[in-house]
């Protein structure tokens, strides 16, 4: 039992303002100054964000939306971005990163999480999570944005790649935007159609919002569209800004028809970059600097895969370049980035593992 209730960690946290004086003056070890405040209440901490559970809502068959009271260490964050989540299972932290789908005024958050059968994290969040439990939050992240004119805006998101969108209409129909927004939503079976009570209320109370859905895995309803993303799906749009989110084959197949049309094209994946298969393979040599350890890898697997696979443990969550929890420093050679095929080699500049592979004999800060 707590000796202090949730709700009243964000009136003393002023109180703290003397330790973290200590602690920046090396006078004091913050993960000491977190163990007593912990033992008044485990979401007391001197800079870490704990946030409590307060509301579980299913919006789909498969997803679940979790709203969030965080604690006063909570720095905000903006629509359309993404968080850490970190929790542990079996003695082991694991994180995930969750596209914010509202940031409410009451200083609470939302997310969505989607079930991903046999994955460590969701199904634990989907079913075993209660209202009151605690969470760890970590860095916020993510550079998706609503466009400044009023050219109207065509929003295309498949799967789970309609919650950061979701945010972000909300956020700008909240202020007043008034051009015409289309939203179409890909699923698998009208059971993963997600949010659809809460698109349905927005466009009852926004005109200027059109919704649509497209049907892949079974026969469409009347007034669904049929079939993964296609051009002729959005014929009609042209001249619109247009944001989309969801699996790399989606974005790309969205890149290819709407890439030249729009004034703006965002797009943001959340699965790992798809493999070129014939691209040959090349050996080059990996340093990985701290672990004193170096070894021979290929230029196509991800350098997450290849220090794994040599034994090492590096910091990861989402394995898809989104979370950036294996962000480390390049010493030496030239990587590539699977999403984009850019290169990088300045020494100094921070990659992040899961998305990057070696293009050359190797050195990084791991």
């Amino acid at each position: 039992m707590p000796l202090l209730p949730f709700s009243a960690l964000r009136l003393f946290s002023p109180l703290l303002a003397p330790v973290r004086a200590l602690v920046r003056g090396d006078w004091l070890r913050e993960a000491d100054a977190d163990a007593v405040l912990g033992t008044l209440h485990r979401g007391w901490a001197l800079n870490r964000v704990f946030a409590r559970v307060e509301a579980r809502d299913w919006v789909a068959d498969d997803m679940l939306e979790l709203r969030l009271l965080p604690n006063a260490n909570w720095r905000g964050a903006r629509a359309g971005q993404h968080v850490q989540l970190y929790i542990e299972r079996d003695g082991v932290r694991c994180s995930r990163s969750y596209s914010l789908t509202r940031i409410a005024a009451d200083g609470c958050l939302e997310f969505a999480v989607k079930l991903q059968p046999g994955g460590r994290v969701s199904p634990y969040l989907l079913h075993r999570l209660c209202v009151g439990d605690l969470l760890e939050l970590g860095v916020v992240d993510g550079d998706l944005h609503w466009p400044g004119d009023e050219r109207g805006v065509l929003l295309l998101a498949a799967g789970s790649g309609l919650t950061p969108l979701l945010g972000l209409l909300r956020d700008a129909l909240a202020r007043g935007y008034g051009a015409p927004v289309t939203l179409l939503h890909y699923v698998r079976e009208r059971g993963q159609r997600a949010f659809v009570e809460a698109l349905e209320a927005l466009a009852r109370q926004y005109p200027n919002l059109q919704l649509r859905w497209a049907i892949s895995g079974e026969a469409p309803a009347e007034g669904e569209l049929r079939g993964r993303f296609r051009g002729e799906h959005v014929q009609g749009f042209a001249g619109r800004h247009v944001l989309a989110c969801g699996p790399g084959g989606f974005v790309e197949s969205v890149r290819g028809v709407l890439g030249e049309s729009s004034p703006s094209l965002q797009v943001e994946s959340f699965s790992p970059p798809a493999w070129n298969d014939g691209e040959p393979a090349q050996a080059v040599s990996l340093r990985f600097s701290r672990a004193a350890l170096e070894t021979t890898g290929d230029s196509r697997r991800s350098l997450l895969e290849q220090a794994e696979a040599a034994g090492l443990r590096p910091a990861h969550g989402c394995r898809q370049g989104v979370c950036a929890s294996c962000t480390c420093t390049l010493i030496s050679g030239c990587v590539r980035d699977l999403r984009s095929g850019e290169l990088f080699s300045e020494p100094g500049q921070p990659i992040r593992l899961c998305v990057s592979a070696p293009q050359s004999d190797l050195a990084i800060d791991l």
